[in-house]
Formats: C-alpha cells, structure tokens, sequence
C-alpha cells in the first residue's frame, strides 16, 4: 500500500480497502466517504484558531458517518451469507442499515428506542425495512436485541457483527491524515456515545503511521459528551478506570447511550494521547448547532453541536493552541434532529409591495 496507490482508488472510503476487514471487490457501497474537510475560517477566527478544521460527515448518503461501519458490516454479512441485516439503533444506524440492506439484497430489521425522533424514524422507513419501536432506553432495547441475536441468525451489525462494524470508522482517520496532505492533526474533537469512533479514529491514524504513510500521530484524541449523558467524561475526570452506567437525559439523542460498549477503551485512548474528556452543557448544544450553521453554513445535528459546544470549552481551558492543526468532527445531518431547534426567528409578514417591505425591514433592523 502505498500514497499512490490510494489516491488512484475511488473516491469513497473504498479507496482503503487493504486496510479493511473484508475480500477483495465484494464492497456493498453507496459511495460512502471521501467527504469534505472544510478549513473553517469564520468559526475558527471566532475561536481564536487559525487551523480548525471541520470533517464533514453530514454529507454521507444517509446523512451520518453511520454508512461507513455499516458498509463493511453489510460487506462481511453477505460473504457469511447472512440473509437478515439487523441493527438497534439510536438513530443515525438504523437509516443506513435500512439503506445498505436495500442495496445488497437483504431482508432488513431495526430496532430504536420508541421516543426517537420522527426524521430519524421517516429517514429509515423510507428503505421498506421491518421497523420495530422499543420501549424504554436503547440500553433497555440493546440488551433485548443481544437477545434476539443469540436466538436468530440474524447479522446485528452491532452486536454480532460489531468486531467488523467498528472497523469502518477507522476511515475517517484515514481521510483526515490524507486530506491534511498526509499528516496526523494535533488535535481531533470527536462525539463520544459508545466510545468507539473515538477509538477508531485514532486506531485509523495508528495504522497509517505503522504502513509509513505518515509521520508520528502525535495527536491528541479529546473525547465531547452532552452534559446529560456523559459517562466517559465523568470516569475521565474522576481518574476511574472503569465508566459507570447513567440514565441519559439529553437532547442530542444520537449520544444518549448511558452504557458504552468501548467506554474504557475511549479512556484508554484519552489518556495514552494526553487528550482531554468534556462535556457541552445541555443549554449550550443548540448554540453550537447554530453557531457552526452561521459562521460555515454547515447545519449539524445535535451531535455536532455537542462537539462544537466542547470544542469551544477545550479553547477556554487552553487545551488547544491558536496556530495548532484542530479537527471537530461533524457526524451527522441538521434536518435529522429538527425538534430540537425549537422556534427560528419570526420572518418579517410584509404585502408585496416595496414602501411597506422598505418600513417592515427598517423596524427590524432598529
């Protein structure tokens, strides 16, 4: 493997499929990846950042960075011949699931907690799968779904399947260090729900560094949880080891798992990287939602505003230097988490004619 060789592959997260866990030309692929790394100036000029970076993931055909473990998964389901692909989902999974199953043939289950929000639902009704709402916590319906996955033969793609589920987020290491023309960032802001994007995004960087694609990562992996869900941050912070279940009670939904799967390898990783765990406060993840959308026209869901939220904290504390190379990762869509943005602004009510327009638009503007 070489730089060569990668940058003549496609332009998608198949472009590393030598790093990836499946056989050769068997990827069940909607053109997932390769997606924009945006320097973001405006906002960065706010912060006080003159390197922040924003990897832009909202843009994946389902609208989430979901599609990338979801591609492999789907891939190493049909060489197990899998006839069902199934998943629990906070969200974001279960839209992709739907999506990739469509694609590769396969009949198609999910599961979600019975209070997600209704454009997540619609996002992955659309696909035809068998949609089944759970009551309770997606800890409630991930535990059912370990369950169901010990009496079915069904591939649950991240329960059976997860070892090959998690190894699609290592692309997005792989695209930062290559679009950053080959280099490890100083620092990387990720969302933090089960924990294991933030450890695969460094697992990416890792295996680039050990292919000799590029020098030492040296990077710092900060870890951003909402304020109501943020069990890693909170065993960070109180030097544990092991991370303590909590009932989450946020509105960034998409974050809301109170048991992470990889939560002490998340630790693992902040410490060996001298990264740093936060949190948004619950009241300050809409500004973040809105304040990324105003200065870069990027509208984030929730997540994001968690992420651009800590991110801002991670400045104050001095965490992060002006001229260091930051990247906050932006994971999923805006128009999935419409209820959360409460009232927009009230529009001027004008007649269509200019005199009165002209006076409507004066009286806003004193």
């Amino acid at each position: 493997v070489s730089r060569k060789s990668i940058e003549s592959g496609p332009n998608t997260m198949w472009r590393y499929h030598d790093f990836l866990p499946v056989e050769k030309d068997s990827a069940v692929d909607i053109s997932t990846g390769f997606t924009p790394l945006i320097h973001a100036k405006n906002l960065g000029r706010q912060l006080g950042l003159d390197h922040l970076y924003i990897k832009n993931d909202s843009v994946n055909p389902t609208f989430s960075f979901k599609d990338r473990p979801v591609s492999v998964t789907t891939t190493k389901a049909l060489e197990f011949e899998f006839e069902v692909l199934a998943c629990v989902s906070t969200g974001n999974l279960m839209g992709s699931v739907a999506a990739h199953g469509a694609k590769a043939g396969m009949e198609t289950m999910v599961f979600y907690p019975a209070d997600l929000e209704q454009g997540k639902i619609q996002g992955a009704a659309v696909y035809g799968p068998t949609m089944v709402a759970v009551e309770g916590t997606y800890d409630q319906a991930n535990r059912f779904c370990s369950e169901l996955a010990d009496a079915h033969r069904w591939a649950f793609v991240n329960i059976n399947m997860r070892p090959y589920y998690a190894e699609g987020s290592k692309t997005l290491g792989y695209e930062v260090a290559e679009q950053l023309g080959w280099k490890a960032p100083d620092h990387c802001v990720v969302p933090g729900a089960s924990g294991e994007l933030h450890t695969k995004i460094w697992k990416g960087l890792e295996e680039f560094e050990g292919a000799g694609l590029i020098d030492k990562a040296k990077t710092k992996m900060h870890l951003a949880q909402a304020e109501g869900c943020a069990p890693i941050v909170e065993a960070f912070e109180s030097g544990n080891n092991q991370v303590k279940p909590v009932r989450p009670e946020t509105i960034a939904k998409s974050l809301a798992i109170g048991n992470p799967a990889a939560g002490p390898y998340s630790l693992e990783v902040l410490r060996d990287t001298g990264g740093t765990g936060v949190f948004a406060y619950e009241n300050s993840i809409i500004d973040g939602v809105r304040l990324l959308a105003e200065t870069e026209g990027i509208f984030t869901e929730t997540a994001g505003g968690v992420v651009i939220s800590s991110l801002k904290r991670l400045v104050k504390q001095g965490k992060i230097k002006k001229d260091e190379v930051t990247v906050a990762f932006v994971t999923g869509n805006g128009l999935k988490t419409l209820e959360a943005m409460g009232d927009f602004v009230a529009p001027i009510e004008t007649k269509p004619d200019l005199d009165t327009f002209e006076k409507k638009l004066s009286n806003r503007k004193d």
